[in-house]
């Protein structure tokens, strides 16, 4: 008990020096040293919303010291509490903030950077990152390793594409993606729980599976025969009558398509249910102590197969979101590994559902961010652009975060009788 604590607290303070050291050096790299010689402008307005700031306009040197200045108050702040013993997610998530905030001043020196719009792509490209998360998370709540989220996402957006273009309507390949999730699903239940085939190497094989079977499919029907199988139409915007008017968060929240509004529903639901209903109760307990969960009365693989199943489900929405709710087609390995980052996600937010959502948002965030700032044409070189969500994402798993401990028995097969 000693040596995990002690651990714990070797995490929190590598997390607390690292944040403190990025702090300091934003202030001196971006403020001091590189400081921007013209203003920045930040624009607020994108749609029809009430106004309330249309642009701000700051110097680049003047906004990066006032944000790198926030993020060294906080930092302190995170010190103290490290200190006390007290939590630091706080301070840390401000001092976090304050540095991506210097960075965006300086490096957009002279251009214009749509505030909004940013944080807007940024909720659409986690869509995707938070339906994957929410499925490995239901799965690994359970003991079951979700490898093959990639996979799920892959061939439910596959099939959503498909029989939209085939029905030419984009609610049938809505409701056809789920199934797509949960046939995967049924691979993964099968083979990890029935045959307790290890699950690691399970949810690489499965992916590959999926890769090459669309692959193929996409070569040799969706391109002769484009125009009947792969032009699918897609899901506009619904805008909620008055909270679509709030400024900068209305259209960011409330202007959206309906698989969008599914996934707030669906996150929801998950933190409800794994925390306040019966099932949840169950299902943490076969994913931390399968035994104990068994001699009470629970069947534990049964369970587990029902909430493989489910997590299949809520994959395949995911999955929806790249044909149907965006650009309307299918293309070739389109989830461009989400899979893993959804995981990455789920990981970064210690197996919760909302540290999980909050993950996603800011690996999409840090996705949108470069391209935003490609697009606009900013000095940094694109391809160092294009690291940039995937260096978010291995940050995400150094332990930077503090504790990160799966459920005891993620990944162990479960035979009635002991754990093998």
């Amino acid at each position: 008990m000693r040596e995990i604590k002690s651990s714990l607290e070797k995490r929190r303070l590598r997390g607390v020096r690292v944040i403190s050291a990025l702090s300091a050096l934003s202030m001196i790299y971006f403020g001091v040293i590189n400081a921007g010689k013209e203003k920045t402008t930040f624009g607020f307005v994108i749609n029809s919303e009430w106004v309330i700031m249309k642009e701000w306009a700051i110097s680049a040197a003047t906004g990066a010291r006032i944000f790198s200045a926030l993020s060294i108050l906080a930092s302190i702040v995170a010190v103290m509490a490290y200190r006390k013993r007290s939590p630091i997610i706080v301070p840390s998530s401000i001092a976090t903030f304050g540095i991506f905030m210097a960075f965006i001043t300086w490096s957009a020196s002279g251009k214009y950077i749509p505030f909004t719009g940013l944080l807007q792509g940024a909720l659409l490209l986690a869509v995707p990152l938070v339906f994957g998360s929410m499925s490995g998370l239901i799965c690994e709540r359970s003991g079951v390793i979700n490898i093959a989220i990639e996979g799920q996402l892959l061939a439910s957006a596959f099939v959503s594409g498909v029989v939209a273009s085939v029905t030419h309507n984009p609610f049938w390949g809505l409701l056809a993606a789920p199934i797509a999730g949960a046939t995967i699903s049924f691979l993964l239940a099968t083979f990890a729980i029935k045959f307790s085939v290890d699950q690691v190497i399970l949810g690489f094989v499965i992916n590959v599976l999926v890769i090459g079977l669309t692959n193929f499919l996409y070569s040799k029907v969706l391109i002769p025969y484009q125009s009947t199988w792969n032009t699918s139409p897609t899901f506009g915007k619904i805008d909620i009558p008055i909270l679509s008017k709030i400024p900068i968060i209305g259209p960011i929240l409330f202007s959206q398509s309906i698989v969008v509004y599914l996934m707030y529903v669906i996150v929801g639901g998950i933190t409800f249910a794994l925390y306040k209903t019966k099932w949840g109760l169950r299902t943490r307990a076969i994913g931390e102590h399968p035994t104990a969960a068994d001699t009470v009365g629970i069947d534990v693989n049964r369970l587990r197969f029902k909430n493989v199943m489910i997590a299949g489900l809520v994959a395949g929405v995911g999955g929806a979101y790249f044909t149907v709710g965006s650009v309307g087609s299918f293309g070739k390995e389109m989830t461009a590994g989400a899979g893993f980052i959804a995981l990455a996600a789920l990981i970064f937010g210690k197996w919760s559902p909302i540290g999980a959502l909050l993950a996603a948002l800011l690996f999409g965030f840090a996705d949108n961010l470069q391209s935003t700032l490609t697009i606009i044409g900013v000095s940094i070189p694109s391809e160092f652009m294009l690291m940039a969500p995937y260096i978010a994402t291995i940050i995400a798993v150094t332990g930077l975060v503090g504790r990160v401990r799966a459920p005891a028995a993620d990944g162990i097969p479960y035979l009635r009788g002991g754990v093998h």
